[in-house]
């Protein structure tokens, strides 16, 4: 039961890492419709009005579907989650979307791609105990892959880079923290609170980046050739992959669910192949086929011996957020 719960859940966090490669279509898209207002304004406003925008929609449209969200918000226990979860991925966003202004996509992409690097480390340094030799080894195709797809990263560390290095780490604690509160309270849940939680911080970063031009950031909303990628971005990016991710994801080791993770850009290069919004070079055949390498060496060759932490709703269990019991692979080497 447990390999064929694990089987589905990898299954489902690929579809997760298929919704969020279409994303980056969509962002484009907005993004390009708004460009006038992205130089009067700024950048770091508008796609905060645009990330603000795309949880807001996910969160109304979770609560008008689901009387557990609904409940959600009167659960202090499940905003203290949704904070944690909200807070990490917020913070995630911005870095990345503030750092991406200085630096090109592939470098980028590289830097962001870390976190695989980050869960391991953390995960091993948290626990005391080691991961496989194929995971390590996994982990390593998975950041090469997900770093070159778009070709060789020109590195000069400035703020740029330290800054996304820095949202990498982010998402690094998202997989770590959203592996141990999802085991504790219910998933549905604190994906409501959460997305509440990015939403109205979104707003603030608006506010605060925007100034006096604030009004104008948060009108880009009306705008042509940005309504429909957003509610993409909402119901898709957003509702259906982080809440399918939090149902799931507690099924995994942590590091195997940052490797299928990692595969995202793999579908962002294909939609955008297909659309005409980039072309094809040699770059994306080895950055994809090492991704694909990293994957299958975790789920061809991971031990038969994993141990799954079974999620741990019941309502007598105290709800503890920390990282420390998150689960591990057995350590023997392959």
């Amino acid at each position: 039961m447990e390999a064929s719960m694990r089987r589905k859940a990898a299954g489902g966090l690929l579809a997760v890492t298929f919704a969020w490669g279409a994303t980056f279509i969509w962002m484009k898209q907005a993004m390009n419709a708004i460009q006038p207002e992205i130089e009067a304004v700024g950048r770091t406003p508008i796609v905060a009005t645009l990330v603000g925008g795309r949880f807001l929609i996910a969160f109304v449209a979770l609560y008008a579907i689901s009387k557990e969200a609904r409940s959600a918000l009167y659960n202090p226990q499940l905003w203290k989650g949704g904070a944690i979860l909200g807070g990490i991925l917020l913070i995630g966003f911005i870095t990345q979307m503030i750092g991406l202004d200085s630096i090109t996509p592939s470098t980028s992409a590289f830097l962001t791609s870390l976190y695989v690097v980050f869960t391991a480390l953390i995960t091993t340094a948290i626990t005391g105990q080691r991961v496989t030799r194929t995971m390590i080894l996994g982990v390593a195709f998975a950041t090469f892959g997900a770093g070159f797809i778009e070709g060789p990263p020109h590195l000069s560390w400035g703020i740029g880079e330290v800054l996304t290095v820095f949202c990498a780490f982010f998402f690094a604690l998202h997989i770590l923290f959203t592996q141990k509160i999802t085991q504790e309270m219910s998933p549905i849940g604190v994906t409501s609170t959460s997305f509440f939680v990015v939403a109205f911080g979104s707003l603030i970063v608006a506010i605060l980046t925007g100034g006096s031009a604030t009004r104008d950031a948060l009108s880009v909303v009306n705008n042509d050739g940005v309504i429909l990628p957003l509610l993409c971005l909402g119901l898709v990016g957003s509702l259906f992959a982080i809440l399918l991710l939090n149902l799931l994801q507690r099924y995994l080791h942590p590091v195997q669910a940052a490797i299928i993770y990692a595969l995202e850009p793999v579908w962002a290069t294909i939609f955008a192949l297909g659309l005409g919004m980039t072309s094809w070079t040699g770059w994306i055949a080895v950055g994809g086929g090492a991704l694909l390498i990293g994957n299958l060496m975790v789920e061809l060759r991971e031990s038969p011996k994993t141990a799954i932490e079974k999620p741990a709703l019941e309502e007598s269990q105290p709800h503890q957020h920390s990282v420390e019991s998150v689960v591990i692979l057995d350590p023997e080497e392959e």
